[in-house]
């Protein structure tokens, strides 16, 4: 199976929040294999109809200066971000996501929004949030930057590996 584990940083939590960027890593057997990163630039997913929420600015208000270091580079065009995850993930791929209702959904929408198909059969669509509650004793090592979207899909890829070894 083509595995793959999404992170998304948004601007929003909600399934229409503005994304700001993708990150994504394939793993198999126990090992992370690729990944994929892009900072999407913000006007345009706006643009595309996507929505940015005040009380997401504040909390990334608060966060560490590395989480922010990506509002620093620039960004991507939506269509663009979403034209090159679709060419990294391939045909069926298996997408797992933080939340049932989070980075699968948020994705999903965007492809939408911007009158693309998105790269996965929704049969596909997974969900880490419930595999880790259901194992709350296997605990999550951080891998690179907190809230950085392809460090965060490499720490989540390694905890649900780790999961599923047991």
């Amino acid at each position: 199976m083509n595995s793959v584990m999404l992170d998304l940083e948004t601007m929003g939590n909600g399934v229409n929040a503005a994304i700001i960027a993708i990150g994504a890593v394939r793993f198999d057997a126990g090992a992370i294999t690729d990944e994929f990163y892009a900072v999407v630039d913000l006007a345009s997913a706006v643009d595309a109809g996507l929505e940015i929420d005040a009380s997401t600015v504040l909390w990334w208000m608060k966060q560490s200066d590395n989480s922010r270091q990506q509002f620093e580079r620039n960004g991507v065009p939506l269509k663009e971000a979403l034209k090159q995850f679709a060419e990294w993930v391939g045909k069926g791929a298996e997408v797992w996501g933080n939340g049932a209702a989070f980075d699968n959904a948020i994705l999903s929408n965007a492809y939408r929004k911007c009158g693309m198909k998105q790269p996965w059969e929704f049969w596909n669509d997974r969900c880490y949030r419930t595999v880790k509650n259901m194992h709350p004793g296997v605990k999550m090592e951080r891998i690179g930057v907190h809230h950085r979207a392809v460090d965060d899909a490499k720490s989540q890829a390694a905890h649900l590996m780790r999961i599923i070894s047991r």
